[in-house]
């Protein structure tokens, strides 16, 4: 299975945290990610998106460039664990790829469980993309890092 983090773009700051919206420099980064995610995803892929705007603005981009629809995850919201982004992805048995566009530090924790089996913070460019793979190799299951690309390298 193929399981892409997407953090949000650049954001800007206030209150209620759910209404944030996308900065001039954000949209471009969405911009940016979303064009290199429509090159190399799948026509199977499924986005999966948090309620909060920023993630609803990052994720547009891809659908509006690809018309690609996705789903508002309540579970993935501000605040998510990572069991409940490994639930969402149905992590590591969906037959098809899933896209997660949600927030720190649920997506570096994420990535730090899966790939250093730690409980750990790793850090994660707002707008960046970690893209893991779960396969089985030598009897065992492992997870391989397949890209990661930040806004600015696009």
């Amino acid at each position: 299975m193929d399981l892409i983090l997407w953090r949000h773009a650049e954001a800007e700051y206030g209150e209620p945290d759910l209404g944030r919206q996308l900065t001039g420099k954000g949209e471009k980064q969405a911009r940016r990610v979303a064009e290199w995610l429509y090159q190399h995803l799948p026509d199977s892929a499924r986005v999966l998106v948090s309620p909060a705007t920023r993630t609803q603005q990052t994720a547009r981009a891809l659908a509006e460039l690809s018309g690609r629809k996705f789903r508002t995850v309540d579970a993935l919201a501000p605040g998510a664990r990572v069991l409940d982004v490994l639930r969402a992805a149905d992590w590591p048995d969906s037959k098809a790829p899933v896209v997660i566009v949600g927030h720190q530090p649920t997506l570096g924790q994420v990535v730090s469980h899966l790939v250093a089996d730690q409980d750990a913070e790793w850090s994660f460019k707002k707008g960046a993309v970690w893209w893991l793979q779960s396969r089985s190799r030598a009897g065992g299951d492992e997870v391989v890092v397949r890209a990661v690309i930040n806004p600015e390298f696009v």
